[in-house]
Formats: C-alpha cells, structure tokens, sequence
C-alpha cells in the first residue's frame, strides 16, 4: 500500500513493481461514450505512465493517486465489501492467467497482478477517482460480483490479455461495508484510488484487515 509513483509505477511486494496503465487498461472511461458492451487489447499507442496518471486524476493539485493491495488467503473471509461509499459506471474485464497469488510467489513473478484474470470496477467518490478490482487466482477462476450478473469469468476460449469493457447505464451505488463480491477460494484485491496529499492509511504494511475496520483516513493539518 502507498502512493502511486509520479512515474505510475505501484509495488506489487517489495522491491517488485508493475506499472498501473498496464493493469487498469487504457483510460477510455474518463472518455464521452455510450453503455453498452464493447472488447479489445490494450493498445499499442499508449501514453507515458506519468501522463496516463494525469488522465485519471479528476481534482486539482492538492490530490494523489494510492493503492492498497489485499491477500485474502484460502483461510480467510471469501467476500469483499466496499471499502468507502462511491459510485460505480464502468467495469473492465480482462482474460489472462490464473496464477497463485501467495505473496511468496508475488516476490520472484514481476507484475504478476497485470498477468491473471481480473475484474476492474472504476468509478467515483467524493475525492475523485475510485477503483476496486478482484486478481483472480489458482483455484479462483470463478469470481462473483453480487451487483453485475453480466460478469462471467474463467472462460474458455478467450485471448490473454483481452478486454472485455461496459458501461453501466446507471451507476451503481455503494455505502461503506456493501457487500461487493465474492471469491470461490481466496486471492486478491487491489484498490486504487485519488484522495488529498494527507490522506494516510490506518494500518501498517503486511497488517491484518478485518470486516468492519477504518482503512484510511485524511490528517488534518494544523494552521500555525
């Protein structure tokens, strides 16, 4: 968990990092489009990281880009829930691997995260953007999202590292502690967010997080 690099750059586990145009996909949903289905690869023209962070930035100066990465493992609570209340309009689904994602093969697998299937949920809270998105995983094929029955995941047939993309007619809206989805057997989820430059998380790297818990917040500054 952190900030996001200017460069665009996030850390997957230390010392191993993935660039965050390659995970979220091209930008297209910060773009005048219809609803509606719609699929393709990523693209080969692609702005620089910096320039694609810029992109999703929606306020001003005084805000940055985060992310918060979350192993759930085969012991754990199988459902996620909203982390904050904010609206979802876009989802982007790409085929890929179905790779473990235990943290001790995250460390020698560079952008391990970008290369499994995935479910990305793009949207809005009252800091700008908002982006929650489910890794899936070995024995994880199946990833299910209580408010999108259109989502069908794990498969067969479909290219690696196409992109299945659509845009809700209506956006959907969460309250913190919704239940969001559910995994089949435990794997990851990755949140990616804009919030004020003193936002802070409430809890320290490799801590546990539990149902219910505050996850960040934003320090007041002091005026002299």
């Amino acid at each position: 968990m952190g900030r996001v690099d200017c460069d665009g750059v996030i850390e997957q586990v230390k010392g191993v990092r993935y660039s965050l145009q390659t995970f979220l996909g091209p930008a297209t949903w910060t773009q005048s489009q219809s609803t509606g289905n719609s699929e393709s690869e990523p693209l080969c023209d692609k702005p620089s990281n910096g320039e694609y962070c810029s992109r999703i930035l929606k306020k001003d100066k005084n805000t940055s880009l985060f992310y918060c990465v979350i192993y759930l493992a085969p012991g754990d609570y199988h459902r996620f829930h909203s982390p904050a209340d904010w609206q979802v309009n876009f989802r982007r689904h790409f085929a890929g691997e179905l790779l473990s994602v235990n943290p001790a093969v995250a460390n020698w697998i560079g952008g391990l995260f970008s290369l499994n299937e995935r479910a990305v949920y793009i949207g809005n809270w009252k800091h700008g953007f908002f982006s929650m998105t489910a890794v899936g995983a070995t024995n994880v094929g199946s990833i299910k999202m209580y408010h999108d029955q259109g989502l069908q995941t794990n498969v067969k047939g479909l290219k690696k590292n196409m992109y299945h993309d659509n845009s809700f007619e209506q956006s959907i809206t969460f309250n913190k502690g919704d239940s969001f989805g559910e995994f089949n057997f435990g794997s990851t989820i990755v949140i990616i967010f804009e919030a004020p430059n003193e936002f802070r998380f409430t809890f320290e790297n490799n801590g546990c997080v539990k149902v219910g818990q505050g996850m960040f917040h934003r320090v007041q500054q002091i005026k002299p």
